[in-house]
């Protein structure tokens, strides 16, 4: 929020970041299911990341970046562990 603020004088931008709690405590407990839905959840922050790094300059876009790096990594590592834990046929 104080990185790069969409606005003067402040944003509600920090509950763009509040859906992201709702998977926390499944991920933190290895749960299979939570791990397949938040990685679809995580795709609407690699959008966002991606306009805001077309569109903006400066520290955002800079900003941007790392969260297209950080939803990559995540999408990657999530499916890695829906694969790993997946029950045989």
């Amino acid at each position: 929020m104080w990185l790069a603020p969409m606005r003067p004088g402040g944003t509600l931008l920090a509950l763009k970041a509040a859906p992201l709690a709702l998977p926390l405590g499944g991920i933190l407990s290895g749960r299979r299911y939570t791990y397949q839905w938040s990685s679809l959840l995580v795709l609407g922050y690699l959008a966002e990341g991606v306009t805001r790094a077309w569109s903006e300059r400066g520290a955002a876009q800079w900003l941007a970046g790392a969260e297209i790096a950080l939803s990559v990594a995540f999408f990657a590592s999530a499916v890695a562990y829906a694969r790993l834990t997946r029950p045989s046929a």
